[in-house]
């Protein structure tokens, strides 16, 4: 494979596992430095060795995304490492329990809020700086389906997600005239633990009836590999789209023309 980031530092938050860490590799294998993130609990060793197994420099930082003296100190320990920061990818994000909306808790509803919205614009006001003393950057956000369409029993979620989706837009016209693209993408059903844990959500007696009523519901009748979301990501920072910003891509095997 060709290698686009030669040498690029990249942040990714939610680091550990799933779509971070099949991003974090791709990235790696493509020549880029990975600054890995997730919270502090969260087992980034997998992540590390497998870019260290790709020849690739990693870093992992333990970093609560709502918090914002850790936001500030992932950011400052990529630049004490690496001397730069080229692309931040925020994947850190958690869906919250099912419920209807007038029974959601409330600080549920402010926890979810926060490490999915709070900590995409904190992420984004720590890194910008020092991709506009650079001259430019790329940042790639993780939104959702959820984010163009409703979400039943997930309204923190969806809310979030929509709120990313806003935010990406606002940034992308902010931050052009510094060089800086600002996209997003939005996921399908994808191979993860976070889907395993929705489809416990949506029928606790019968996970496997909800995976597979999710599969049926994708035209390519399957999930999606995380691997498959590191690669629409990767393609998002790369000069391969250095004409796009403000975008909003939807990797869902079909999913969403459905609803159109």
């Amino acid at each position: 494979m060709a290698e686009r980031f030669p040498d690029k530092v990249v942040v990714v938050t939610g680091a550990a596992g799933g779509i971070g860490r099949a991003t974090a590799e791709r990235f790696a294998s493509e020549g880029a430095n990975i600054v890995a993130v997730d919270v502090s609990d969260s087992p980034l060793d997998g992540t590390v060795e497998a870019v260290r197994r790709l020849g690739r420099e990693a870093l992992a930082v333990g970093a609560d995304v709502t918090d914002t003296a850790d936001v500030q100190g992932y950011a400052r320990e990529a630049i004490d490492k690496f001397g730069r920061i080229d692309v931040l990818v925020q994947n850190a994000a958690i869906l919250g329990p099912n419920h209807p909306l007038e029974d959601y808790p409330e600080q549920t509803f402010d926890k979810v809020m926060a490490i999915n919205a709070r900590g995409v614009w904190l992420g984004m006001k720590a890194v910008v700086p020092a991709m506009k003393r650079r001259g430019g950057g790329s940042i790639i956000n993780t939104a959702s389906t959820a984010a163009l369409a409703a979400s039943p029993f997930i309204i923190a979620y969806g809310a979030s997600k929509h709120a990313v989706l806003g935010m990406t837009q606002t940034a992308a016209v902010e931050l052009a005239p510094h060089g800086i693209r600002v996209n997003c993408i939005c996921p399908g059903p994808t191979d993860t633990a976070m889907m395993r844990g929705a489809e416990r959500g949506y029928n606790p007696d019968d996970p496997d009836q909800a995976h597979e009523a999710w599969r049926q519901s994708v035209p390519l009748q399957r999930y999606a590999e995380p691997s498959e979301m590191a690669a629409a990501i990767a393609f998002l920072a790369s000069d391969d789209a250095s004409y796009i910003t403000g975008s909003v891509y939807t990797v869902d095997g079909g999913l969403m023309s459905q609803q159109r």
